[in-house]
C-alpha cells in the first residue's frame, strides 16, 4: 500500500479554539500547489482519513476539489495534534480494505504536528521522525502483511520537484 501523510496547510495562530483554527489564505496557497502536484503526478486516493480540526477538513476539501478523481474521505477522531501513533497505526492495519471489499492502494491521511511526525516514526520502524512542514506530504511504502514501512520521500510546497 502507498500510504500518504499529510500535514494540514498553514494556519491561523488564533481560534475559538485549537479545533476551529482556519486556513490562512496562505496555508490555502499551499494545500492547492501540493494538490497540483499530486494531479501532475497522476497520484489518486482510493481512501482519505481526516482530522476533526478544521484546518484538515479545508486542506481535505481543497485536494478533493483540485485532484481530477473524487476520493472518499472519512473524519477519524482519533487522528489530531494529541493522537496516539500507534493507535492510527492499528487503524491503518484494520482499514486495507474498503466497505465494498476492494483492497485500498493509496491511503491519504491529513492531520497534524506532531502526530505526524510520529506516525512516520511508528510506521516505518523508528526509521525516522520527520519535522513536517505546513502542507508537507510524506510518502511511505508500507507492507500490510509485515505491518511496516519504508519513508520514500518526505515533500513540501515550496520544494515541490515536478
Amino acid at each position: 500500500m502507498q500510504l500518504f501523510i499529510m500535514r494540514h496547510g498553514q494556519a491561523s495562530p488564533y481560534g475559538i479554539s485549537d479545533a476551529e483554527r482556519e486556513l490562512t489564505e496562505h496555508g490555502k496557497l499551499e494545500v492547492l500547489s501540493m494538490a497540483k502536484h499530486l494531479q501532475n503526478k497522476a497520484i489518486c486516493f482510493d481512501q482519505v482519513l481526516v482530522s476533526p480540526f478544521k484546518r484538515a477538513q479545508q486542506t481535505a476539501k481543497i485536494l478533493a476539489t483540485t485532484l481530477d478523481s473524487p476520493f472518499p474521505a472519512q473524519t477519524v477522531d482519533f487522528i489530531t495534534p494529541s493522537g496516539s501513533a500507534r493507535n492510527v497505526h492499528d487503524y491503518i492495519d484494520g482499514v486495507s480494505f474498503d466497505s465494498s471489499g476492494k483492497k485500498i492502494d493509496r491511503l491519504l491521511i491529513v492531520s497534524h504536528m506532531p502526530l505526524v511526525s510520529y506516525l512516520v516514526e511508528e510506521l516505518t520502524g523508528g526509521q525516522q521522525s520527520p519535522i513536517f512542514q505546513t502542507a508537507g506530504l510524506a510518502e511511505i511504502n508500507y507492507d500490510v502483511k509485515l505491518m511496516t514501512g519504508q519513508l520514500m520521500r518526505l515533500i513540501s510546497p515550496g520544494k515541490l520537484v515536478n
